[in-house]
């Protein structure tokens, strides 16, 4: 018997984007509805306890190197060209996207008509088309669904993403740099993405619209999570994968608003998306017991995740298939989260960095110029596995602790980052979430009951009573004590045995700093460009 969701050879809708004559049409399908269908079609496992289990087979992270912008005259004039977008001739764009509907011809497709943004001013109708059941369930768990039908009929959506993983391109015709492809087209609205079954590209693809349009309206699109307290005070964590915006989001005494994409506009904070995308190896239950709990629910994802095919039992300690396992889940998995995904304006924000040198401080208090220069800067540790061929952490920059992801040049968000700051009062800091003792190989990474002290001491607004002591390499404001850490360890160089080697690991990272903002110096105050970080 046919499903009621599946229209036959229906085109309504479709034929917009180019597709024609596909096979069966799955819309909007329910979470067990789309779970019967990955049974049935063999895409994934049943786990114990409920939730997917599937394998992205050769990429189990993002394909940073090919991701493209087309270049067409409604954006090119405004797009951060370089080493993060590059351009995309439109003519090519325009074949490969004829030859992949082509290729959907008789194949039967998923769609899922969502949001993107929680703020009804500012979200943006999306819809997501796969050839896979799986990755229409992850776009129904990460992106804000829609409840009402007759909202669903109408849903006309402003950006499409097509999503083939079996597809792939020929470089020699179609001018990428490998069968794999994440092509981006703003005058179009439309997204392709083939030769990979990541599906953290889906997400991050809509990320880099929402990061286009926003700023454009003098909201502040970020690559944060966010939190608020009993009292209402909203808390936004900045940080690349793998720095702990997740984990330390997810606190048991503040609700949730979002773990990884948030908009901050004259309303205050807002959340891009209804799910989360959190790492889950060597996850614990003792330390992250609201995350764990998701890797034990129906309707949670788990992307790599070790499986015991006897007992269907997961292993989340087992690395064999990639460092960088997942779990994507619908934020409602959390217990304490605010269910529209707003909140007010921030009063704390935590730039968040995994130093892999172990030579930044575990705390430390920003000046507002301070802020902006770290923001920039986007110091952190690419960690194992978070992009293909990173086998184990090392130094990077990413500026606006998001790069790979933003489509207009740093500077904007800076400005934008900036006038808030001003005009909130918002006290700002940098939390070392990397190593102590030593860099990577030496030292050991710094206990997540430290981190969690500190970020509360933070928040509740004690650190901001301590009194700090000026480091003379990074020139940053480090608190002489915080509520449960021992003293010793907020100053790193405390916890090195090799004094001599401390500085000369700190004077070397801060030589990167200064090295890496000389492409910024046009773009930011001569009180920025001060910032005293001295090799």
């Amino acid at each position: 018997m046919e499903h009621q969701h599946v229209h036959k050879r229906e085109t309504f809708g479709i034929e917009q984007h180019g597709i024609i004559n596909p096979g069966n049409v799955y819309r909007n399908l329910s979470t067990p509805a789309l779970y019967e269908e990955v049974v049935r079609r063999r895409e994934g496992f049943i786990s114990h306890l409920g939730p997917v289990v599937v394998r992205t087979g050769q990429h189990t992270g993002r394909a940073a190197k090919d991701k493209f912008v087309v270049k067409e005259l409604s954006s090119q004039d405004k797009i951060w060209w370089g080493q993060v977008n590059v351009p995309f001739d439109e003519r090519k764009f325009e074949l490969l996207h004829q030859r992949m509907c082509a290729y959907l011809q008789g194949r039967d497709i998923y769609i899922q008509d969502c949001y993107a943004g929680a703020d009804a001013n500012y979200r943006i109708p999306v819809r997501i088309i796969t050839e896979t059941a799986w990755h229409n369930m992850f776009a129904r768990n990460m992106f804000i669904r829609i409840f009402d039908k007759k909202d669903l009929a109408e849903h006309r959506p402003d950006f499409v993403v097509i999503n083939v993983p079996s597809f792939m391109a020929n470089p020699e015709i179609d001018g990428t740099i490998s069968p794999t492809f994440i092509l981006v087209h703003f005058s179009r609205r439309l997204i392709l993405i083939g030769g990979t079954s990541y599906a953290g590209e889906i997400k991050k693809s809509i990320f880099t619209i929402m990061n286009y349009l926003l700023p454009q309206k003098d909201v502040l699109s970020m690559h944060c999570s966010a939190n608020i307290g009993k009292s209402g005070d909203v808390a936004i964590f900045f940080g690349l994968s793998g720095t702990g915006k997740t984990t330390l989001s997810a606190d048991p005494e503040r609700m949730l608003i979002g773990d990884d994409e948030h908009g901050w506009s004259e309303n205050g904070v807002f959340n891009f998306e209804g799910g989360c995308y959190a790492k889950v190896i060597k996850l614990s239950k003792g330390a992250e017991p609201e995350i764990y709990e998701t890797t034990r629910r129906f309707g949670t994802i788990l992307e790599n995740v070790a499986l015991d095919f006897d007992t269907r039992r997961i292993n989340l300690d087992d690395d064999s298939l990639t460092e960088n396992t997942r779990a994507a889940y619908p934020i409602s998995h959390i217990p304490n989260i605010v269910r529209d995904g707003r909140g007010g304006q921030p009063s704390n924000i935590i730039f968040l960095t995994a130093d892999a040198f172990g030579v930044m401080p575990p705390v430390s208090k920003l000046t507002q110029d301070q802020a902006i220069y770290h923001f920039l800067s986007g110091y952190t540790a690419k960690l194992a596995g978070t992009e293909k061929g990173v086998t184990e952490p090392s130094a990077t920059f990413s500026a606006c602790f998001g790069a790979p992801f933003m489509s207009l040049n740093p500077a904007v968000y800076a400005r934008l980052l900036g006038e808030k700051i001003e005009t909130h009062k918002v006290n700002c800091w940098l939390v070392n979430t990397g190593w102590t003792g030593g860099p990577y190989g030496i030292g050991n990474r710094m206990p997540i009951r430290d981190t969690r002290a500190m970020v509360r001491a933070a928040l509740d607004g004690t650190l901001a009573k301590i009194e700090t002591k000026r480091d003379d390499i990074f020139g940053l404001h480090i608190p002489v004590s915080c509520p449960n850490v021992a003293p010793e360890v907020l100053i790193p160089e405390n916890t090195w045995q090799d004094k001599a080697l401390y500085r000369e690991k700190a004077k070397e990272l801060a030589g990167n700093f200064q090295k890496n903002f000389k492409q910024f110096d046009k773009d930011v105050s001569e009180e920025v460009k001060k910032i005293a970080i001295q090799a």
